[in-house]
C-alpha cells in the first residue's frame, strides 16, 4: 500500500484505492478499471503515482491498440439551465 500523503486540496489524508479513471480518446470514452489512486475522503480529489500516470499516458498513445474487456452504455444528458 502507497502512502499518498495529504490532498493538496483540502488537506485531509489521502486513502491508497482501485478506481475507475476516464479517457477522451479521439472523441471516444475510454473507461480504465482498477487504477491504483490516492482518494480524499473530504473532497474527493484524487491522485496517480507518477508510473500510473505513465501507463495512462501509455494507453492514450497507443489507442488503437486498445482491447476493450467489455463495453458499456453511458447515457447522455444536455444541460440546459433556466436563467431566473
Amino acid at each position: 500500500m502507497y502512502d499518498y500523503g495529504a490532498c493538496h486540496v483540502c488537506g485531509e489524508r489521502m486513502e491508497s484505492r482501485r478506481v475507475k479513471q476516464g479517457l477522451w480518446i479521439k472523441g471516444k470514452l475510454v473507461v480504465v478499471e482498477n487504477v491504483p489512486a490516492g482518494v480524499c475522503q473530504r473532497c474527493g480529489e484524487r491522485v496517480v503515482k507518477a508510473d500510473v500516470g505513465q501507463s495512462l499516458a501509455a494507453i492514450i498513445e497507443d489507442s488503437k491498440k486498445l482491447r476493450a474487456a467489455r463495453r458499456i452504455a453511458v447515457p447522455v444528458v444536455r444541460f440546459a439551465a433556466k436563467v431566473a
